[in-house]
């Protein structure tokens, strides 16, 4: 999207260097990448990046609002309401499809949100890795508002690790080993010390839980969650010894109600320029008229799961749990990132913190994705070059 630095970089690209910079990787952290990695990060222009920014602060308006939290009373399901819920969520990630105006400007169109951590070590490592690579000049970044990832990562442990000793503090997780985000984690416990713990592994003795190490019993005082609850729900056979609904004397670094909270049920809540309407489903009287233009939503899922591109009015109707659907106009992402042999979609997270005592999140950095398919997902791009994940560098 900035041609004076995508074409000096497409020029100098070779699968060769390519596989050098997945080499890198594996060297620096063995079997740890299980996601594609695109052959270029996302160069974004000033004027997408301050519409980007705008996008996220009309988001945040609303996110900060002192009826915020009555509005979304009934989005955590009360089989799953965590104890000791803190005022407003410690992780913000906004989704944008990057779209064109009908003037021909560039515009993010959001696709969802969620009150919930996503790769925020990769993220910072990820932008070295290209610049190892390909000559990068140092007018893009892949920062908000902090200046440098020394910085970034100050930043990280006051939200994540807090006051504690990071050995206190356990990345939370179903199987982390298994997971195809491990890299993150492993980037997490080298920058703050904070390990990765299976939930089964966590032990309650009483209000207090502890997990073990190398013979020794270690207190668990704050959590950075990383459970994701559909995921959870595919183990119904599990038994671990903490249930997060359990009254235990631990602090949340993403405390688990906000992945309720903040998530599609959020969508239809929103209204601005940059953000596509959504309904409720069990709340239309009717249908649009227009019901090609909406793509049909679970409120909970994850990674695009149970979206529904093309739906009909028959369809509809025979939703039993129409309170767990919404309708969301579709947007039109614009190819516009030129891989050697034509333009590749993109969809760019933002992605914030929000320290305790702070009247609203901050933007510190983003994710991106690459797509040729009818959804960024990696099951519509397999077999594919120039798609996966990368990072945005912006002006």
């Amino acid at each position: 999207m900035i041609p004076e630095l995508r074409a000096p970089y497409n020029q100098a690209f070779s699968p060769a260097r390519y596989q050098a910079l997945l080499a890198t990787v594996e060297q620096q952290l063995p079997g740890q990448l299980d996601f594609r990695l695109a052959e270029t990060p996302i160069f974004v222009p000033a004027a997408l990046r301050e519409k980007l920014v705008q996008a996220g602060e009309s988001i945040i308006d609303v996110l900060t609002a002192p009826d915020f939290k009555a509005r979304t009373a009934q989005a955590v399901p009360p089989a799953l309401r965590v104890p000791h819920e803190n005022a407003h969520t410690t992780f913000l990630a906004i989704d944008y499809a990057v779209c064109r105006t009908a003037a021909g400007e560039l515009e993010p169109q959001l696709i969802e949100l969620q009150g919930f951590p996503s790769l925020y070590a990769f993220q910072d490592y990820l932008p070295g890795l290209y610049r190892s690579q390909f000559s990068i000049p140092d007018t893009v970044s892949h920062l908000f508002t902090v200046p440098d990832s020394a910085s970034y990562q100050a930043f990280l442990r006051e939200v994540i690790v807090g006051d504690e000793d990071p050995e206190q503090v356990i990345l939370l997780e179903l199987f982390p080993e298994k997971q195809k985000t491990r890299v993150d984690f492993e980037l997490t416990r080298r920058n703050l010390g904070v390990a990765p713990v299976c939930l089964t592994s966590v032990r309650k003795d009483g209000r207090h839980l502890y997990y073990e190490r190398d013979g020794r019993r270690i207190p668990i005082k704050r959590i950075y969650n990383r459970v994701i609850f559909d995921e959870l729900a595919r183990y119904p056979d599990l038994r671990p010894e903490f249930r997060f609904t359990d009254d235990v004397d631990v602090t949340w670094a993403g405390h688990p109600n906000w992945f309720f909270r903040i998530s599609k049920y959020t969508l239809p809540l929103l209204h601005s320029p940059y953000i596509p309407p959504s309904y409720y489903l069990d709340q239309l009287t009717q249908y649009p008229t227009d019901l090609e233009n909406y793509v049909l939503k679970p409120l909970y899922s994850f990674a695009g799961s149970g979206v529904k591109l093309d739906v009909t009015a028959a369809e509809l109707d025979a939703i039993p749990d129409k309170a767990n659907y919404l309708l969301q106009r579709k947007v039109q992402y614009e190819p516009v990132v030129q891989a050697p042999d034509g333009l590749v979609k993109c969809e760019i997270r933002m992605l914030y913190a929000w320290r305790d005592a702070d009247p609203r999140p901050t933007l510190l950095t983003n994710l991106g994705r690459l797509s040729r398919g009818a959804m960024i997902g990696v099951d519509f791009n397999k077999n594919k070059d120039w798609v996966g994940g990368t990072v945005c560098l912006m002006e």
